[in-house]
């Protein structure tokens, strides 16, 4: 059987106490396993985001428990076996493109060189190279958006978290965008979840997960590539 890479049992996050209290996810049971590719489907705000920060250990749920039986403890997740590429501005503003995507694997203990040549590979892939020297306050938002992603896979991570990676993407290059990122992750042999309102960059996906205002289905057919 393959290894489990996270494994969560009725998880739930509510922000806020009382009648001001909204609940982000609620009773989620779900598991992913080495290798696999699960997008997670639902419109905006139905608790995608706020799933991903619990599955990479950047949140506590507040209900139910969540662990990470092939990758170790909470504490040791990032940087190390677990990466997230968020939907919103990540980058570090004194740091160029190239900088960016060498971080993680410098604050991992790589050094310099090695880390520098990493993030040069990732940043050919994703369409950067001509603006590996620039800040990201330089950047469009599309380039942002490949330079944090570039980023998250710079440091080999054995699950790659990704929130709306084409969202900022015209259809041809986020396509292009998610071959890359397929071809990478089929490389490492890591896990991916992708969490999109885009149907077709689902179709694309193993399996399914829909989301929809915090309650989360996880029972979608599997889909054959």
């Amino acid at each position: 059987m393959a290894e489990q890479f996270v494994v969560g049992r009725g998880v739930g996050r509510t922000f806020g106490s009382g009648e001001s209290s909204v609940i982000a996810v609620r009773a989620a049971s779900f598991e992913i396993l080495a290798a696999e590719r699960v997008a997670v489907v639902g419109p905006s705000g139905s608790g995608k985001s706020t799933l991903l920060h619990l599955l990479a250990g950047l949140d506590e749920p507040t209900e139910g428990e969540i662990e990470w039986p092939a990758l170790g403890a909470r504490a040791g997740l990032r940087p190390g076996p677990v990466a997230i590429a968020f939907q919103g501005p990540s980058l570090l503003p004194p740091l160029s493109v190239l900088e960016n995507v060498a971080l993680p694997v410098l604050l991992a203990g790589g050094d310099e060189g090695p880390a520098t040549e990493a993030a040069r590979g990732m940043v050919e892939r994703f369409e950067l190279s001509d603006v590996s020297a620039k800040l990201p306050e330089e950047l469009s938002g599309g380039q942002s958006q490949r330079t944090g992603i570039a980023r998250a896979l710079a440091g080999r991570p054995r699950l790659l978290l990704a929130d709306e990676p084409t969202g900022q993407q015209d259809g041809a290059t986020g396509r292009r965008l998610m071959d890359a990122l397929f071809e990478e992750i089929a490389r490492s042999g890591a896990a991916l979840l992708v969490a999109t309102h885009d149907t077709r960059i689902a179709s694309l996906f193993d399996r399914v997960w829909s989301m929809r205002d915090g309650a989360l289905d996880g029972g979608v057919v599997a889909r054959t590539r």
